[in-house]
């Protein structure tokens, strides 16, 4: 908690880090291709559009259930249908150069891949699109309050729940899931999380993260999925509606967020700093890197029954600091390294990694949980305890051996429950 910006001011004036171009390199090439392809388009729909012969070639080579007449080809070859959908492509392609698409507001998203989708961007000419890159990519800090305030537009309005004063502890989204995680509702769950991350100092979730979390909440339906480290909390219905809790703090600098864009419409009572109540509200977990996550939820994919037949150093990740922080998890609730890389457990872990994967944080209780000692502290523990090496000694919860690695081995008893950690020690 120490980690959350108190004013807003501040986090309204902070800047995210994130990519774009040094220079219009690529940029400039994507529009000379352009002009070359819309060059051929024209050269084509003008000598094929008006030319009788060619409906032979239509005709004959056709799937005969789905063909073109032959009084279809004027349309097959227009120019103008060829030239929106090159617009489109080559508009999908700019914003793919940037993540700016990820920086937007899920609002934002919808419009813009609404239009690609319909074709009915603008001709892809320099002018254009180098100054829409620029505003876009100059727009980040407004993104974040639009991202606050589609987030409280996207909430259902069919369910007394959702005040339409401002947010409260208990919101409701309706639309979340069908057949599978409708995009396009999910991505204001996305913002919400992005908007949490920042008030807690912490970098963004991926989107793929929030889309993992919607659909091991309901794999669990109608059970509580907390999220980022207890900030929030999710549960998803069969019907497909998602009901999420956030933290008092939370949704009161979310009321102030609203309040700095509509200075007359947020009632005093939803903008006043919630009064803590120890026993009423839970405290709010310092979350692992999303990284570290991400890293964790690509080894669960190679979880077989209570094995991850995945070999060290195999991730998407090659940094070296967030696969090692990875493992580290994997052993604090029990796994134990093979020799081919591999992890080994005593029970099968995949819920314990879901709710790792979802909430940031390992579990206090968790079967055969397992906290290596790390080598400084196990040696200063030792020498406070005053352990000589003529000492009789007991080590109740061996794990693999971190502490008594510096008792006397004659002399030290180890008792430990899980059986791989037996093997280690012996």
């Amino acid at each position: 908690m120490n980690a959350i910006i108190d004013h807003q001011q501040e986090w309204m004036r902070s800047e995210e880090e994130f990519f774009a171009p040094s220079s219009y390199g690529a940029i400039d090439l994507l529009l000379d291709k352009y002009q070359k392809d819309r060059a051929r388009i024209l050269e084509i729909s003008d000598q094929i559009g008006e030319d009788d012969c060619i409906k032979h070639f239509i005709e004959g080579n056709s799937d005969r259930d789905r063909r073109w007449s032959a009084h279809s080809i004027g349309k097959l070859f227009s120019a103008d249908g060829a030239i929106a959908h090159l617009n489109s492509d080559y508009w999908a392609q700019a914003l793919a150069l940037t993540d700016v698409v990820n920086c937007m507001p899920q609002d934002r998203k919808n419009e813009w891949f609404a239009q690609i989708h319909e074709q009915k961007c603008p001709d892809f000419e320099e002018s254009t699109v180098k100054a829409t890159i620029e505003t876009l990519l100059s727009s980040r800090s407004k993104f974040f309050a639009e991202r606050v305030d589609g987030i409280f537009r996207s909430l259902s309005g069919e369910h007394v729940t959702n005040s339409p004063m401002g947010f409260r502890k208990r919101m409701i989204i309706s639309g979340i899931f069908s057949f599978y995680v409708e995009t396009s509702r999910s991505g204001y769950i996305d913002d919400l999380r992005i908007v949490i991350a920042k008030f807690m100092g912490r970098g963004e979730p991926d989107f793929g993260s929030t889309n993992d979390a919607i659909r091991i909440a309901r794999r669990r339906h109608g059970e509580w999925i907390k999220l980022d480290g207890g900030a929030l909390k999710l549960r998803v219905y069969l019907k497909g509606t998602a009901h999420l809790e956030v933290h008092p703090d939370m949704a009161w600098r979310l009321n102030c967020v609203l309040a700095h864009l509509y200075p007359n419409a947020i009632p005093s009572e939803f903008r006043k700093k919630p009064v803590k109540k120890a026993k009423d509200i839970e405290l709010i977990q310092k979350p692992l890197p999303f990284a570290v996550l991400r890293t964790l939820h690509d080894y669960a994919k190679h979880l077989k029954g209570k094995v991850i037949d995945h070999p060290i150093g195999i991730s998407k990740t090659d940094k070296r600091f967030v696969n090692a922080q990875t493992l580290l998890v994997l052993e604090s609730i029990g796994g134990v390294r093979q020799e081919n890389g591999s992890y080994r457990f005593d029970y099968d872990p995949r819920d314990v990694i879901d709710d790792i994967v979802t909430n940031g944080c390992v579990p206090d209780h968790v079967s055969h949980q397992y906290y290596p000692s790390p080598e400084n502290i196990a040696a200063g523990a030792i020498e406070m305890a005053e352990i000589g090496p003529n000492d009789l000694c007991l080590e109740p919860s061996a794990g693999q051996g971190g502490l008594a690695d510096f008792m006397p081995k004659e002399r030290t008893h180890c008792i430990e429950i899980s059986s791989l950690h037996c093997k280690i020690l012996e």
